[in-house]
Protein backbone atom coordinates (compact mmCIF):
# COMPACT_ATOMS: atom_id res chain seq x y z
CA UNK A 1 0.00 0.00 0.00
CA UNK A 2 1.80 3.38 -0.77
CA UNK A 3 1.65 6.85 1.20
CA UNK A 4 0.01 8.43 -1.84
CA UNK A 5 -3.29 6.26 -2.75
CA UNK A 6 -3.79 3.96 -0.03
CA UNK A 7 -3.64 1.00 -2.77
CA UNK A 8 -2.12 -1.82 -1.88
CA UNK A 9 -0.01 -3.83 -5.32
CA UNK A 10 -2.31 -7.28 -6.20
CA UNK A 11 -0.27 -10.54 -4.99
CA UNK A 12 -0.32 -11.46 -8.62
CA UNK A 13 1.90 -8.76 -9.94
CA UNK A 14 5.03 -9.97 -8.38
CA UNK A 15 4.77 -13.43 -9.72
CA UNK A 16 6.17 -15.36 -6.98
CA UNK A 17 7.98 -18.53 -7.86
CA UNK A 18 5.36 -19.69 -4.78
CA UNK A 19 6.56 -23.84 -4.87
CA UNK A 20 10.02 -23.20 -4.74
CA UNK A 21 9.82 -19.96 -2.39
CA UNK A 22 7.64 -22.77 0.12
CA UNK A 23 10.88 -24.67 -0.05
CA UNK A 24 13.21 -22.51 0.95
CA UNK A 25 14.71 -21.87 -2.59
CA UNK A 26 15.46 -18.24 -2.07
CA UNK A 27 16.38 -17.89 1.59
CA UNK A 28 19.90 -18.44 3.10
CA UNK A 29 20.35 -22.02 3.76
CA UNK A 30 20.75 -21.86 7.76
CA UNK A 31 16.96 -20.66 7.83
CA UNK A 32 15.98 -23.07 5.72
CA UNK A 33 17.43 -25.40 8.05
CA UNK A 34 16.30 -23.89 11.32
CA UNK A 35 12.17 -24.37 9.70
CA UNK A 36 13.00 -28.01 9.11
CA UNK A 37 14.32 -28.45 12.56
CA UNK A 38 11.80 -26.75 14.42
CA UNK A 39 9.47 -28.55 12.25
CA UNK A 40 11.10 -31.65 13.31
CA UNK A 41 10.76 -30.85 17.06
CA UNK A 42 7.40 -30.02 16.89
CA UNK A 43 6.51 -33.13 15.53
CA UNK A 44 8.53 -35.18 18.22
CA UNK A 45 6.81 -33.09 21.08
CA UNK A 46 10.08 -32.25 21.83
CA UNK A 47 9.72 -29.48 24.67
CA UNK A 48 12.94 -27.21 26.71
CA UNK A 49 12.10 -25.58 29.82
CA UNK A 50 8.79 -26.95 29.76
CA UNK A 51 8.35 -25.00 26.32
CA UNK A 52 7.32 -26.24 23.03
CA UNK A 53 9.70 -25.16 21.27
CA UNK A 54 8.58 -26.33 17.62
CA UNK A 55 5.71 -24.11 17.69
CA UNK A 56 7.46 -21.26 19.92
CA UNK A 57 5.73 -17.93 18.61
CA UNK A 58 8.20 -14.58 18.42
CA UNK A 59 8.04 -11.20 17.49
CA UNK A 60 9.78 -10.18 14.53
CA UNK A 61 10.71 -6.93 13.63
CA UNK A 62 12.82 -5.50 10.53
CA UNK A 63 14.17 -2.02 10.25
CA UNK A 64 15.98 0.19 7.73
CA UNK A 65 19.74 0.99 8.53
CA UNK A 66 20.34 3.74 5.95
CA UNK A 67 21.11 7.34 7.60
CA UNK A 68 18.91 9.53 8.58
CA UNK A 69 15.90 7.40 6.62
CA UNK A 70 15.50 5.51 3.25
CA UNK A 71 12.35 5.86 1.76
CA UNK A 72 10.29 2.78 1.87
CA UNK A 73 9.40 0.48 -0.74
CA UNK A 74 9.08 -3.44 -0.94
CA UNK A 75 6.74 -3.60 2.12
CA UNK A 76 3.88 -5.05 -0.74
CA UNK A 77 5.61 -6.94 -1.86
CA UNK A 78 7.29 -8.24 2.03
CA UNK A 79 3.32 -9.06 2.55
CA UNK A 80 2.85 -10.81 -0.51
CA UNK A 81 5.59 -13.43 -0.24
CA UNK A 82 4.06 -14.12 3.39
CA UNK A 83 0.53 -14.44 2.17
CA UNK A 84 1.48 -16.64 -0.01
CA UNK A 85 4.46 -18.77 1.13
CA UNK A 86 3.81 -18.85 5.31
CA UNK A 87 3.40 -22.26 6.40
CA UNK A 88 5.02 -25.92 6.83
CA UNK A 89 5.63 -28.64 5.14
CA UNK A 90 3.40 -32.02 7.20
CA UNK A 91 5.01 -35.53 7.60
CA UNK A 92 3.30 -36.31 4.40
CA UNK A 93 5.34 -34.12 1.92
CA UNK A 94 1.93 -31.57 1.90
CA UNK A 95 2.47 -27.59 2.50
CA UNK A 96 -0.02 -26.52 5.10
CA UNK A 97 -0.37 -22.54 4.62
CA UNK A 98 -0.54 -20.92 8.15
CA UNK A 99 -0.86 -17.42 6.92
CA UNK A 100 -3.75 -16.82 8.87
CA UNK A 101 -2.34 -17.30 11.88
CA UNK A 102 0.16 -14.67 12.10
CA UNK A 103 -0.70 -11.14 12.83
CA UNK A 104 1.23 -8.41 10.53
CA UNK A 105 1.92 -5.01 11.20
CA UNK A 106 3.43 -2.73 8.18
CA UNK A 107 4.15 0.60 7.58
CA UNK A 108 3.53 1.67 3.48
CA UNK A 109 5.63 1.80 0.54
CA UNK A 110 6.72 5.72 0.33
CA UNK A 111 6.56 6.09 3.75
CA UNK A 112 9.87 7.37 5.51
CA UNK A 113 11.71 4.56 7.72
CA UNK A 114 14.03 6.69 9.73
CA UNK A 115 17.09 5.08 11.59
CA UNK A 116 19.76 7.21 13.76
CA UNK A 117 22.37 4.94 14.28
CA UNK A 118 21.63 3.27 17.19
CA UNK A 119 20.43 -0.67 16.54
CA UNK A 120 18.72 -0.65 19.82
CA UNK A 121 16.30 2.35 19.33
CA UNK A 122 14.67 2.01 15.77
CA UNK A 123 11.78 2.18 14.04
CA UNK A 124 10.48 -1.12 12.58
CA UNK A 125 8.43 -0.83 9.38
CA UNK A 126 7.38 -4.48 9.79
CA UNK A 127 6.44 -6.75 12.45
CA UNK A 128 5.59 -10.39 12.70
CA UNK A 129 4.09 -11.98 15.07
CA UNK A 130 3.22 -15.96 14.81
CA UNK A 131 5.59 -19.27 15.00
CA UNK A 132 8.51 -18.69 13.74
CA UNK A 133 9.27 -22.10 12.24
CA UNK A 134 6.29 -21.24 9.94
CA UNK A 135 7.87 -17.66 8.40
CA UNK A 136 12.07 -18.29 9.45
CA UNK A 137 12.41 -19.38 5.13
CA UNK A 138 10.98 -16.07 4.06
CA UNK A 139 13.27 -13.64 5.98
CA UNK A 140 16.18 -13.36 3.29
CA UNK A 141 13.99 -12.89 0.05
CA UNK A 142 11.69 -10.36 2.60
CA UNK A 143 15.29 -8.35 3.47
CA UNK A 144 15.84 -8.65 -0.20
CA UNK A 145 12.70 -7.13 -1.52
CA UNK A 146 12.83 -4.43 0.79
CA UNK A 147 16.18 -3.62 0.12
CA UNK A 148 16.33 -3.40 -3.23
CA UNK A 149 13.24 -0.93 -3.46
CA UNK A 150 14.06 1.43 -0.68
CA UNK A 151 17.53 1.81 -2.35
CA UNK A 152 16.70 2.63 -5.23
CA UNK A 153 13.73 5.13 -3.97
CA UNK A 154 16.11 6.75 -2.16
CA UNK A 155 18.52 7.43 -4.56
CA UNK A 156 15.91 9.01 -6.66
CA UNK A 157 14.75 11.44 -3.80
CA UNK A 158 18.46 12.22 -2.75
CA UNK A 159 18.95 12.95 -7.05
CA UNK A 160 15.90 15.42 -7.16
CA UNK A 161 16.66 17.33 -3.93
CA UNK A 162 20.13 17.91 -5.49
CA UNK A 163 18.60 18.58 -8.95
CA UNK A 164 15.86 20.99 -6.77
CA UNK A 165 13.36 19.53 -8.53
CA UNK A 166 13.44 19.68 -12.11
CA UNK A 167 12.53 16.31 -13.79
CA UNK A 168 14.81 13.26 -13.35
CA UNK A 169 15.08 10.31 -16.69
CA UNK A 170 15.09 7.46 -15.33
CA UNK A 171 17.86 5.26 -17.18
CA UNK A 172 19.28 2.46 -15.61
CA UNK A 173 17.73 -0.43 -17.43
CA UNK A 174 20.91 -1.61 -18.81
CA UNK A 175 22.80 -1.52 -15.42
CA UNK A 176 20.84 -4.29 -14.01
CA UNK A 177 19.03 -7.56 -15.31
CA UNK A 178 15.83 -6.85 -17.12
CA UNK A 179 13.72 -8.95 -14.88
CA UNK A 180 14.52 -6.23 -12.14
CA UNK A 181 12.86 -3.68 -14.36
CA UNK A 182 8.82 -3.59 -13.06
CA UNK A 183 10.54 -3.17 -9.27
CA UNK A 184 13.50 -0.62 -9.74
CA UNK A 185 10.50 1.22 -11.95
CA UNK A 186 8.08 1.04 -9.45
CA UNK A 187 10.63 2.56 -6.70
CA UNK A 188 11.44 5.36 -8.50
CA UNK A 189 7.71 6.25 -8.89
CA UNK A 190 7.98 6.02 -4.85
CA UNK A 191 11.11 8.27 -4.82
CA UNK A 192 9.32 10.90 -6.93
CA UNK A 193 5.89 11.20 -5.37
CA UNK A 194 7.86 11.21 -2.08
CA UNK A 195 9.41 14.35 -3.41
CA UNK A 196 6.41 15.78 -4.53
CA UNK A 197 4.60 15.54 -1.18
CA UNK A 198 7.69 16.91 0.74
CA UNK A 199 8.30 19.76 -1.46
CA UNK A 200 4.84 20.08 -2.91
CA UNK A 201 5.31 19.78 -6.19
CA UNK A 202 4.10 17.72 -9.21
CA UNK A 203 7.37 16.72 -11.16
CA UNK A 204 6.57 13.71 -13.70
CA UNK A 205 7.80 10.43 -14.13
CA UNK A 206 9.41 9.27 -16.90
CA UNK A 207 11.20 5.52 -17.89
CA UNK A 208 12.75 4.21 -20.64
CA UNK A 209 11.01 0.68 -21.06
CA UNK A 210 7.41 -0.51 -20.64
CA UNK A 211 8.54 -2.68 -17.61
CA UNK A 212 9.64 0.14 -15.26
CA UNK A 213 6.07 1.51 -15.75
CA UNK A 214 4.10 -1.51 -15.27
CA UNK A 215 3.49 -1.47 -11.21
CA UNK A 216 2.05 2.02 -11.52
CA UNK A 217 0.85 2.20 -15.09
CA UNK A 218 3.63 4.16 -17.02
CA UNK A 219 5.03 3.96 -20.32
CA UNK A 220 8.28 4.08 -21.13
CA UNK A 221 9.57 6.90 -23.36
CA UNK A 222 13.62 8.49 -24.57
CA UNK A 223 15.37 9.49 -27.71
CA UNK A 224 16.95 7.97 -30.46
CA UNK A 225 20.03 6.50 -30.25
CA UNK A 226 23.76 6.64 -31.61
CA UNK A 227 22.77 3.19 -33.36
CA UNK A 228 19.75 5.04 -35.09
CA UNK A 229 21.92 7.54 -36.29
CA UNK A 230 24.68 5.61 -37.27
CA UNK A 231 21.96 4.31 -39.46
CA UNK A 232 21.37 7.76 -41.11
CA UNK A 233 25.04 7.62 -41.97
CA UNK A 234 25.91 10.08 -38.95
CA UNK A 235 23.28 12.15 -40.12
CA UNK A 236 21.22 13.66 -37.21
CA UNK A 237 19.35 15.55 -38.85
CA UNK A 238 17.91 13.21 -41.33
CA UNK A 239 17.37 10.69 -38.57
CA UNK A 240 15.29 13.04 -36.05
CA UNK A 241 12.99 14.24 -39.63
CA UNK A 242 12.26 10.45 -40.48
CA UNK A 243 11.67 9.66 -36.40
CA UNK A 244 9.10 12.82 -36.51
CA UNK A 245 7.34 11.58 -39.59
CA UNK A 246 6.65 7.79 -38.40
CA UNK A 247 5.95 8.28 -34.54
CA UNK A 248 2.95 9.38 -33.44
CA UNK A 249 2.90 12.96 -31.45
CA UNK A 250 2.87 11.44 -27.93
CA UNK A 251 6.16 10.63 -28.42
CA UNK A 252 8.46 13.38 -27.06
CA UNK A 253 10.51 14.75 -30.04
CA UNK A 254 14.29 14.33 -27.79
CA UNK A 255 17.33 14.24 -30.08
CA UNK A 256 20.64 13.26 -29.14
CA UNK A 257 22.89 15.74 -30.42
CA UNK A 258 26.53 14.45 -29.40
CA UNK A 259 27.29 11.76 -32.59
CA UNK A 260 29.74 14.29 -33.98
CA UNK A 261 31.40 15.43 -30.78
CA UNK A 262 29.45 18.83 -32.18
CA UNK A 263 26.84 19.50 -30.12
CA UNK A 264 25.95 22.84 -30.61
CA UNK A 265 26.76 22.59 -34.41
CA UNK A 266 24.16 19.62 -34.61
CA UNK A 267 21.62 21.10 -32.64
CA UNK A 268 21.39 23.85 -35.00
CA UNK A 269 21.35 22.56 -38.15
CA UNK A 270 18.71 20.21 -36.69
CA UNK A 271 16.82 22.80 -34.97
CA UNK A 272 16.22 25.00 -38.34
CA UNK A 273 15.28 21.94 -40.31
CA UNK A 274 12.63 20.28 -37.91
CA UNK A 275 11.28 24.40 -37.62
CA UNK A 276 11.19 24.53 -41.30
CA UNK A 277 9.10 21.83 -41.69
CA UNK A 278 6.83 22.70 -38.45
CA UNK A 279 5.87 26.43 -40.12
CA UNK A 280 5.84 24.98 -43.50
CA UNK A 281 2.88 22.77 -42.51
CA UNK A 282 1.40 25.54 -39.94
CA UNK A 283 1.12 27.92 -42.16
CA UNK A 284 -0.83 25.05 -44.62
CA UNK A 285 -3.14 25.04 -41.53
CA UNK A 286 -2.44 21.30 -41.26
CA UNK A 287 -1.77 21.44 -37.41
CA UNK A 288 -1.64 18.11 -36.22
CA UNK A 289 1.18 16.96 -39.03
CA UNK A 290 2.75 20.22 -37.70
CA UNK A 291 2.91 18.87 -34.05
CA UNK A 292 4.95 16.03 -35.42
CA UNK A 293 7.92 18.50 -35.93
CA UNK A 294 7.72 20.16 -33.03
CA UNK A 295 11.24 19.70 -31.11
CA UNK A 296 11.04 18.39 -27.14
CA UNK A 297 14.58 18.96 -26.41
CA UNK A 298 17.93 17.99 -27.16
CA UNK A 299 20.76 15.61 -25.37
CA UNK A 300 23.69 16.22 -25.07
CA UNK A 301 25.28 12.66 -24.22
CA UNK A 302 29.16 13.33 -24.32
CA UNK A 303 31.86 10.85 -23.26
CA UNK A 304 33.75 11.92 -20.19
CA UNK A 305 37.11 11.37 -22.35
CA UNK A 306 36.20 13.81 -25.07
CA UNK A 307 35.50 17.80 -25.53
CA UNK A 308 33.14 18.52 -27.89
CA UNK A 309 34.28 20.72 -30.71
CA UNK A 310 32.06 23.59 -29.82
CA UNK A 311 34.06 24.64 -26.33
CA UNK A 312 37.61 25.87 -26.38
CA UNK A 313 39.61 24.41 -24.25
CA UNK A 314 40.35 26.51 -20.54
CA UNK A 315 43.03 25.24 -18.05
CA UNK A 316 42.66 21.54 -17.16
CA UNK A 317 41.56 20.07 -20.38
CA UNK A 318 39.52 17.27 -18.08
CA UNK A 319 37.39 20.11 -17.14
CA UNK A 320 35.74 20.72 -20.19
CA UNK A 321 35.49 16.61 -21.21
CA UNK A 322 31.45 15.50 -21.13
CA UNK A 323 28.59 17.22 -20.28
CA UNK A 324 29.97 20.37 -18.61
CA UNK A 325 28.61 23.61 -17.64
CA UNK A 326 30.32 25.55 -20.14
CA UNK A 327 28.79 23.45 -22.99
CA UNK A 328 25.29 23.84 -21.27
CA UNK A 329 25.16 27.37 -21.10
CA UNK A 330 26.93 27.42 -24.47
CA UNK A 331 23.73 25.52 -26.10
CA UNK A 332 21.26 27.19 -24.72
CA UNK A 333 22.49 30.82 -25.90
CA UNK A 334 22.67 29.22 -29.25
CA UNK A 335 19.42 27.37 -29.37
CA UNK A 336 17.77 30.53 -28.04
CA UNK A 337 19.21 33.05 -30.70
CA UNK A 338 19.09 30.53 -33.39
CA UNK A 339 15.76 31.89 -34.94
CA UNK A 340 18.12 35.13 -35.57
CA UNK A 341 20.30 33.91 -38.15
CA UNK A 342 17.37 32.29 -40.11
CA UNK A 343 15.48 34.17 -43.05
CA UNK A 344 12.42 34.59 -42.11
CA UNK A 345 9.02 36.54 -43.06
CA UNK A 346 8.03 39.00 -40.52
CA UNK A 347 4.72 37.43 -39.35
CA UNK A 348 7.14 33.99 -38.66
CA UNK A 349 9.72 35.75 -36.00
CA UNK A 350 7.67 35.13 -32.99
CA UNK A 351 6.57 31.34 -33.70
CA UNK A 352 10.34 30.82 -34.55
CA UNK A 353 11.87 32.60 -31.12
CA UNK A 354 9.34 30.85 -29.32
CA UNK A 355 10.09 27.19 -30.64
CA UNK A 356 13.83 27.81 -29.90
CA UNK A 357 13.49 28.88 -26.44
CA UNK A 358 10.87 26.14 -25.68
CA UNK A 359 13.77 23.40 -26.57
CA UNK A 360 14.64 21.87 -23.81
CA UNK A 361 18.16 20.85 -22.96
CA UNK A 362 18.16 16.69 -21.49
CA UNK A 363 21.73 16.58 -20.00
CA UNK A 364 22.97 13.08 -19.57
CA UNK A 365 26.44 11.19 -19.12
CA UNK A 366 27.55 10.23 -15.36
CA UNK A 367 25.44 12.60 -13.81
CA UNK A 368 25.14 11.96 -9.65
CA UNK A 369 23.77 14.33 -6.96
CA UNK A 370 27.41 16.17 -6.72
CA UNK A 371 27.78 17.42 -10.01
CA UNK A 372 23.74 18.01 -10.62
CA UNK A 373 24.43 19.74 -6.67
CA UNK A 374 27.15 21.57 -8.79
CA UNK A 375 24.88 22.32 -11.86
CA UNK A 376 22.22 23.90 -9.91
CA UNK A 377 24.41 26.19 -7.11
CA UNK A 378 25.97 27.18 -10.65
CA UNK A 379 22.14 27.80 -12.48
CA UNK A 380 23.73 25.80 -15.26
CA UNK A 381 20.40 26.13 -17.61
CA UNK A 382 19.56 22.27 -17.80
CA UNK A 383 15.98 21.33 -17.99
CA UNK A 384 16.06 17.54 -17.26
CA UNK A 385 18.49 15.30 -16.06
CA UNK A 386 19.07 11.99 -17.30
CA UNK A 387 20.59 9.59 -14.22
CA UNK A 388 21.24 5.71 -15.01
CA UNK A 389 24.09 3.30 -12.91
CA UNK A 390 23.90 5.86 -9.74
CA UNK A 391 20.80 5.22 -9.09
CA UNK A 392 21.31 1.49 -8.20
CA UNK A 393 24.17 2.17 -6.21
CA UNK A 394 24.44 1.17 -2.91
CA UNK A 395 28.10 2.01 -1.47
CA UNK A 396 29.03 4.47 1.58
CA UNK A 397 29.91 7.47 -0.70
CA UNK A 398 27.17 10.23 -0.40
CA UNK A 399 25.02 8.22 2.06
CA UNK A 400 23.70 5.19 -0.46
CA UNK A 401 24.17 2.45 2.02
CA UNK A 402 21.17 0.84 2.45
CA UNK A 403 19.97 -2.75 4.30
CA UNK A 404 17.22 -4.15 6.44
CA UNK A 405 17.99 -6.16 9.27
CA UNK A 406 15.31 -8.74 10.83
CA UNK A 407 15.50 -9.12 14.69
CA UNK A 408 13.37 -11.63 16.65
CA UNK A 409 12.93 -9.49 19.49
CA UNK A 410 10.25 -11.29 21.65
CA UNK A 411 8.57 -14.64 22.55
CA UNK A 412 5.24 -15.63 23.60
CA UNK A 413 5.34 -17.29 26.75
CA UNK A 414 2.11 -18.52 29.10
CA UNK A 415 0.67 -16.34 26.85
CA UNK A 416 2.73 -12.95 27.34
CA UNK A 417 5.15 -11.73 25.29
CA UNK A 418 8.52 -11.47 26.98
CA UNK A 419 11.80 -9.88 25.61
CA UNK A 420 13.85 -12.11 24.00
CA UNK A 421 16.46 -10.08 21.84
CA UNK A 422 20.02 -10.58 21.26
CA UNK A 423 22.42 -7.81 23.26
CA UNK A 424 22.31 -4.77 21.82
CA UNK A 425 19.14 -5.19 20.01
CA UNK A 426 15.02 -4.33 21.76
CA UNK A 427 11.74 -3.99 20.63
CA UNK A 428 10.55 -0.63 19.57
CA UNK A 429 7.79 0.57 18.19
CA UNK A 430 6.62 2.80 15.36
CA UNK A 431 3.36 5.13 15.22
CA UNK A 432 3.61 4.63 11.28
CA UNK A 433 2.84 0.65 11.83
CA UNK A 434 -0.89 -0.52 10.74
CA UNK A 435 -2.25 -4.30 11.16
CA UNK A 436 -2.43 -5.74 8.34
CA UNK A 437 -5.92 -7.20 8.12
CA UNK A 438 -6.21 -7.51 4.65
CA UNK A 439 -4.56 -8.87 1.72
Amino acid sequence: MTVFDGERLPVEIFQIDKERMKQGWYSDVYFRNVSKILTKLSEEGYTFKEEDIGNLEVEMQIFPRRQPFCILGGIDEALALLKTSTGYENEEGEFVETYDDLEVLACQDGQKGYYKGNPARVDPVLKIRGRYRDFAHLETPIIGSLTEASRIATNVYQVMEAARGKDILFFPARFAHYKLQALHGYAYSLGVNAYNEDYGQNMNRYVSTDEQGAWWGGKGGGTISHSYIATFLGDTTEAMLQFSRLMPTNVNRIALVDFDNDCVKTSLRLLKAMFDKYIELKEAGKDKKAKKYKLFGVRPDNSSSLRDKSIEPLGDKKLDNGVNARLVFKLRQKINNAYKEWHLKESQVEAAKKYCKDVKIIATGGFKPKKIREFEESQVPVDIYGVGSWLLSNSSVEGTKNDFTADVVRVKKDGEWIDMAKVGRKACDNECLEEVTEY
